[in-house]
């Protein structure tokens, strides 16, 4: 099986190559260094998380079709196996529930972060909204300049075309599912 590096090395170049970018224009598209897509593209780099957002947003895909398939194939398993999950970030693990679907325009993650672990995202592009359900520890999300609490059972709906973070300052494990809904 190949590395995951190498296949995400791989999706990427054909994304670029296939909208006829140079690495200058991707790294001017996506806010990462030519050098560091340059590594990926090889397969030298595991980015993180956020990292991958950065490159999602700016290829104006789904997160989904950038990671899709190269670390589980959800449509595959079978009822007792579980969603094998993206871990790049210290302390983040992001498990696919749904991949990216262009009949609804929705996908689905669960985000898990270890105490002290924190996550920023740039903005996704217009009109993306994103639905969190907290199902374990305090989220604290930062939007417009300020962090908000939102316990175990709380939801809230959110326009991601702007920049927002997530961080768990809490003692515990912080579990919540995020719905990205594409306009």
């Amino acid at each position: 099986m190949e590395k995951v590096t190498v296949a995400l090395g791989k999706r990427l170049r054909e994304l670029r190559r296939s909208l006829g970018w140079s690495l200058d224009h991707a790294a001017a598209q996506t806010g990462v260094s030519k050098a560091m897509l340059g590594q990926i593209e090889r397969g030298e780099s595991s980015p993180t998380i956020a990292t991958l957002w950065k490159v999602a947003t700016g290829f104006q895909i789904s997160f989904t079709r950038l990671v899709g398939g190269l670390s589980f194939n959800p449509l595959a398993l079978a009822d007792n196996e579980h969603l094998h999950a993206l871990e790049s970030d210290p302390g983040i693990e992001v498990t696919v529930r749904f991949a990216f679907d262009p009949s609804v325009n929705f996908e689905w993650v669960e985000l898990r972060l270890a105490p002290g672990s924190e996550s920023h995202s740039d903005a996704h592009q217009t009109g993306v909204t994103e639905r969190l359900l907290v199902l374990e520890g305090e989220l604290e999300l930062w939007l417009a300049g300020e962090w908000q609490c939102y316990q175990a059972g709380e939801t809230v709906c959110f326009d991601a075309d702007q920049p927002h973070g997530y961080r768990n300052a809490g003692q515990g494990l912080l579990v919540f599912e995020d719905v990205i809904h594409y306009a």
